[in-house]
């Protein structure tokens, strides 16, 4: 493994870069104290600023392991205002093995936007950090995520039975995951 941290990626539309202090108006507004956005995720919304302010604090704190693995989305257009996140949520280094989450604000949805961003990430523990297989989970209610791995090309590998919890409580969990060596290029 080539662990190198959180690198800033660039895509067609997106900057994919590191969290900053200043970003924690933009993550609370956008999509962080947002229900909707949450309703499938494991961590409730934002009550407040300052819990979007002390979550980039915790991630400013990590962007010194080079083992860690946290971006900031941000369109291009936008100006630098982030509009979401995508990370590393969980590794297994003796297989090479990276699981990511993401989270995008409820008005970039249905863009290709996380799907853009998700790409960049792949490539990048594909071709940069070696990993050997991405993968990730996504409650079935929420078709949508499965669609984004979808479209980078990951492939279903089935459903664990209430094996989960989001913010729905217990759930299933729908599991994709890529091989380095089933990429299309």
């Amino acid at each position: 493994m080539n662990h190198c941290g959180t690198q800033t990626l660039e895509s067609k539309r997106l900057i994919l870069r590191r969290f900053l202090r200043e970003d924690a108006r933009a993550m609370y507004n956008n999509w962080a104290n947002d229900g909707e956005v949450c309703k499938f995720l494991t961590w409730q919304p934002h009550e407040n600023i300052q819990v979007s302010q002390s979550v980039i604090d915790e991630w400013i704190k990590n962007y010194e392991r080079n083992d860690f693995y946290q971006w900031a989305i941000v369109l291009k257009e936008n100006g630098d205002q982030p509009i979401g996140g995508i990370s590393v949520v969980s590794m297994n280094e003796k297989v090479k093995m990276a699981h990511f989450g993401y989270c995008l604000g409820r008005r970039w949805w249905n863009k290709g936007i996380m799907t853009e961003a998700l790409q960049a990430v792949m490539n990048f523990l594909f071709d940069v950090v070696g990993f050997d297989r991405i993968e990730s989970r996504h409650d079935p209610n929420n078709p949508a995520s499965g669609k984004v791995m979808q479209h980078c090309g990951m492939k279903y590998e089935g459903t664990l039975r209430s094996s989960d919890w989001s913010n729905q409580g217990i759930c299933d969990a729908c599991y994709y995951a890529l091989l380095k060596g089933e990429r299309k290029n």
